[in-house]
Order: C-alpha cells, then sequence, then structure tokens
C-alpha cells in the first residue's frame, strides 16, 4: 500500500468540479475543451486510479485563501469567506464518506481499523482512506474556529501557501510569523496537531521551529540542493527536520523536480522530468538523515496542474507503483521501500492520532 501525504481532493470537486467516482477517460473527455483552469483534460487523480495503485490512504486538504486588496494572489476577500470555502470542501467529504467511497480517519482506532480493511477486503471498490489536513491557515478566522475544525477531524495545518498570509509568509515571499503565528502555532501544539511546514518561507520557517515543539512534517516538499528556488527546502533546513523525527513526502510537480522548468514552455518530456528525480529527491533525504526514515511520497498530482506538468512515465497516480521498482534498482531494500511508501508517515500518524 502506498500512504499520499497530499492530495488536493477537495479542491478538484469543489472548485474544479471534477467527479472522482467518474473513471479517468471519461472525466479528461469531459475536461478537454475547457479552458478556465491549467491541466483541464490532463487529470491524473480518481478513486478508481488511487485504488489501482493500492493507494489505499492519504492526507487530504481543505484549501481557501484570504487576500488582502494589496495581494494580487486569487482569494477570498474576508477569512469568513474563505472559512465558509472549507466548510464547503468539507461537506463533500462527508458525503464521500456517507456513500463509502472514502474513509475519514481521525484516531488511532480508525486508523488501524482502516489499514487491516485495506489489507484483508476482497472488494474491488474499497473505501480509501483520508487524514485531513489544511493547506493555508488563512480560512482559520479565529482559535474557536481552529477547535471547531480540531471537533470534525483536522489533523495538520499548513500555516500558509503561496505569498503572505494571516498567519505566516509562504513561497515567493518573505517575512515572520508574527504574534497571529505564534498563538496560532501555540494553539495547535496544545490541541496535539501536526505543524506542516510544506510552503513556508525562510524566515517562517525558522520562527515557526523556534516556537512550535510538537510534531512536524512536510507533506510535499523537495530539495533545494537538486532545484534552487525557495519553494524547495535546503540541507540545513532538511537536517533540522530530520532531527525533529519529521518525515518529508517527495512531490511529483515537475517545476520543482527539473531546474529551469520553465512553467507554458516545458513539457515533461523536453525537460526529462521523470520519476526518476524523485527518487533522486528521496535519495537525497536519506543520504542527509543516514537512514530512510524520514522520507515518504506527497504526490500533490491534480493540485493545479495535470499531465502537462507531472512526470512523463506518470499516467495517472496509479504510476506512483512506479516508484518502488526505481528504489530498488537503486538498491534500497524492502524494508526501507516500505517505510518510504508508508511506514514513515504512519509512524508519525499513529503518535498523533493516538493522543486522539
Amino acid at each position: 500500500m502506498i500512504l499520499d501525504a497530499h492530495l488536493d481532493l477537495s479542491m478538484n470537486a469543489i472548485d474544479w468540479n471534477r467527479d472522482l467516482r467518474t473513471d479517468i477517460v471519461t472525466l479528461r473527455n469531459f475536461e478537454k475543451d475547457l479552458k478556465d483552469l491549467p491541466g483541464r483534460g490532463q487529470n491524473t487523480v480518481t478513486f478508481q486510479e488511487m485504488r489501482k495503485g493500492n493507494i489505499g490512504l492519504c492526507v487530504a486538504t481543505q484549501i481557501a485563501r484570504y487576500v488582502k486588496p494589496t495581494n494580487s494572489l486569487p482569494g477570498w476577500n474576508s477569512p469568513e469567506q474563505a472559512w465558509a470555502h472549507t466548510q464547503a470542501q468539507l461537506a463533500w467529504y462527508k458525503e464521500m464518506v456517507r456513500v463509502k467511497e472514502l474513509t475519514q480517519i481521525t484516531n488511532l482506532q480508525t486508523l488501524e481499523s482502516h489499514l487491516n480493511y485495506w489489507e484483508t477486503s476482497m472488494d474491488a471498490k474499497k473505501s480509501i482512506g483520508f487524514v485531513l489536513s489544511l493547506e493555508g491557515a488563512d480560512s482559520i478566522v479565529s482559535m474557536e474556529h481552529l477547535h471547531q475544525a480540531v471537533d470534525y477531524g483536522l489533523r495538520a495545518v499548513g500555516p500558509a501557501h503561496y505569498g503572505p498570509g494571516t498567519y505566516a509568509f509562504g513561497t515567493n515571499s518573505t517575512g515572520g510569523i508574527g504574534e497571529k503565528g505564534k498563538n496560532l502555532l501555540q494553539e495547535m501544539e496544545k490541541l496535539g496537531l501536526i505543524l506542516d511546514v510544506t510552503h513556508l518561507c525562510d524566515q517562517s520557517f525558522w520562527e515557526a521551529l523556534e516556537v512550535f515543539d510538537g510534531v512536524l512534517w512536510a507533506s510535499h516538499n523537495n530539495c533545494r540542493a537538486l532545484v534552487n528556488h525557495n519553494r524547495q527546502f535546503s540541507d540545513q533546513q532538511l537536517k533540522e527536520l530530520i532531527g525533529r523525527g519529521a518525515v518529508i513526502g517527495g512531490v511529483l510537480d515537475t517545476w520543482m523536480m527539473v531546474p529551469n522548468w520553465k512553467k507554458g514552455v516545458s513539457t515533461p518530456q523536453s525537460a526529462d522530468a521523470g520519476l526518476k528525480q524523485i527518487v533522486d529527491n528521496i535519495d537525497h533525504i536519506c543520504q542527509l538523515a543516514g537512514n530512510s526514515k524520514h522520507v515518504g511520497i506527497g504526490s500533490d498530482l491534480d493540485g493545479g496542474f495535470g499531465k502537462e506538468q507531472s512526470p512523463y512515465d506518470v499516467d495517472t497516480i496509479a504510476d506512483l507503483q512506479k516508484i518502488k521498482g526505481l528504489l530498488e534498482a537503486r538498491g534500497y531494500q524492502s524494508s526501507d521501500i516500505e517505510g518510504i511508501c508508508q511506514g514513515n508517515f504512519l509512524r508519525i500518524l499513529r503518535k498523533v492520532l493516538s493522543k486522539f
């Protein structure tokens, strides 16, 4: 089984109007003439393809950005609107649970029960497990809203996404976490939530780690040593995460996999961007750590892009299974591969979910 630590399932359903119960060919044909969003007709993720790839568990997001008038990024004009949008995404997850397409994992009992079910069930349409995460915390209007989110099953929070946020600065921006960020992190630690450091700019990253002493992960993040951009983590940052027991999920967005990618110009084929580069990132982290215990898979497939910006050897998310063979070819043992594909992130989930 593969655990994918980052999938924007509800964004695809609510923002992009994709019914993920539909087969991939039908969904692509439905979108082939649409031009409103990048990656239309090039999507890679459906429930059927996740089952084909034995992706029985994922970390699935809510996401909604609040933007101030000076921020040119797309988003909602108030935190309350952003919160309302995450609640629409939550409603979709609940509907998918109701029709048994998904199973929400909220505590250790539901995690172990689902893992046993996924291993033993012969049902061709197994319910896929998900742990709920929030990508960018702008929609948290107040700490009361954070508590409400924990009550409905939120277990991980990334304080920032792209640009300046309410609680931290994210990709392509510079700044610290401020008092609001400190208050959020302190409340998250009290509640036992996972801090997802993905997308934090360097200053916010280091300030967050000074304040937060709880459990960390980077759900979908690659290495700056291989692609020199602020979206990636430096070796110094990676070593700090490793030292604190975190796990870093390799991400499959090709501009983060190969240097000199030009959006709208480069193609996976022209840039020679394949799953081999994800294995390069995985191996780089393993070499820094001296072991394979701090890396996993956080694909981010269909996270605002499609096949046009995915590895050339990925047609659908089912192709994540190819990573196993690539790791074997690099000399990784079965125990290492099991950890990378599921065990390392499961170790963190077991630790955190035992408190709920």
